[in-house]
């Protein structure tokens, strides 16, 4: 089979009423720039979605990872898209674009990229898995249950295709170094890493050589990884990664892919990038930031792909199976509010050194005195 790729990037060029939703105007601008493209070849099928304030452009093409082309696509994209936010005075309009000129690929100029050039199997179901107002590292336990956890993914103990497990690449995105590990075998050595998710984040997740039917070197999961605060300088917003997850077939069925996010886990973002609160699956049309800017929410489009063409998508969490995990996560942000100023609903003071807390602390610096 051929091999396909499929890239995700998105980039909050301006929202509603606040940080809370993409509007129609700014979507469909982006459609008619995709459909352009789709026109021209360049893209063989697209669907533009957002994540509460994230414009998100999903492209199915043969142009493989890192494209210019592909970029550029979406950085014009974006730029048109934030001149229309600009001419309704939209809040945030632009922020996202770090930069004044495109240069080749939009890696460390704002917008998030999750993208993957693999081989086609005869069936291709994937999730494009967004989130809003939280970090890279909010992905890193739904995926190590997806991938490494057999009380989430069964065919890890039945699968004779999955049972030797997975490889992770994992970054260390303040020293922006990586390292491969493999599980069962270092799994402890690994959560000591990935449970600190403010500072190791899961990139990629790749198959064994012993698997029987992929290729080791293709990636069966990326998420997105930039930093916003390392690339501007100052403190701009979370992340809001996204990612993109393969299924079926010697990898985690789709069910699986998704009892990952079963647990309303606590992250980090929400109100002014400053706070923990819980990761709440929902549909599309939900994913309207509204209580306390959050709480932090999560959006899964599945898709089938073939030679390109997109076939879907399918709005996973809009299934009302869910709606006990909304619940819980609801009890778990009223929970979490009523600390208020307090830890843990603020982030702990070395994480809040990239909000706008210093500035605070510089105000104070000339009143603080030593203890005798």
């Amino acid at each position: 089979m051929a091999k396909v790729s499929l890239s995700v990037i998105k980039a909050d060029v301006g929202s509603l009423a606040g940080h809370t939703v993409v509007p129609n105007e700014l979507k469909e601008i982006a459609r008619k720039s995709l459909s352009e493209a789709k026109k021209s070849g360049l893209i063989k099928d697209f669907y533009v979605a957002n994540c509460g304030d994230d414009l998100e452009l999903i492209m199915g093409h043969h142009k493989g990872a890192d494209n210019e082309e592909i970029h550029g696509l979406a950085w014009k994209t974006f730029e048109k898209a934030a001149d229309k936010a600009k001419e309704m005075m939209l809040y945030g309009a632009g922020q996202d674009l770090l930069s004044d000129a495109f240069s080749g690929n939009v890696r460390g100029m704002g917008p998030g990229i999750a993208e993957m050039e693999f081989t086609q199997r005869k069936a291709e179901p994937l999730i494009v898995f967004m989130m809003d107002k939280t970090e890279p590292g909010a992905f890193n336990l739904p995926i190590f249950k997806m991938f490494a956890d057999p009380f989430t993914n069964a065919g890890l103990v039945i699968d004779p295709n999955a049972h030797a497990g997975f490889r992770f690449e994992i970054w260390d995105i303040m020293e922006h170094k990586k390292v491969m590990m493999s599980c069962p075998e270092e799994m402890h050595d690994m959560l000591a890493l990935i449970g600190a998710k403010g500072r190791y984040v899961i990139k990629r997740v790749y198959p064994k050589k012993e698997h029987p039917k992929l290729p080791p070197e293709e990636p069966v999961a990326v998420i997105s990884t930039e930093k916003l605060f390392q690339i501007a300088g100052e403190y701009v917003g979370k992340d809001d990664p996204c990612g993109i997850v393969r299924a079926q077939s010697g990898l985690p069925s789709t069910g699986e892919v998704l009892e990952g996010f079963a647990f309303p886990h606590l992250v980090s973002g929400w109100m002014r990038g400053s706070h923990n609160g819980p990761l709440m699956p929902c549909a599309e049309k939900d994913a309207i930031c509204s209580r306390f800017d959050g709480p932090p929410r999560l959006v899964g489009l599945g898709f089938n792909l073939a030679n390109g063409i997109l076939h879907g998508p399918m709005d996973m969490f809009a299934d009302p199976v869910w709606d006990y995990q909304r619940m819980e996560a609801a009890r778990i942000a009223d929970y979490m509010r009523r600390h208020g100023p307090f830890e843990p609903q603020r982030l702990p003071l070395e994480d809040m050194e990239y909000t706008t807390l210093p500035k605070v602390l510089k105000n104070l610096s000339g009143r603080f005195q030593p203890v005798e």
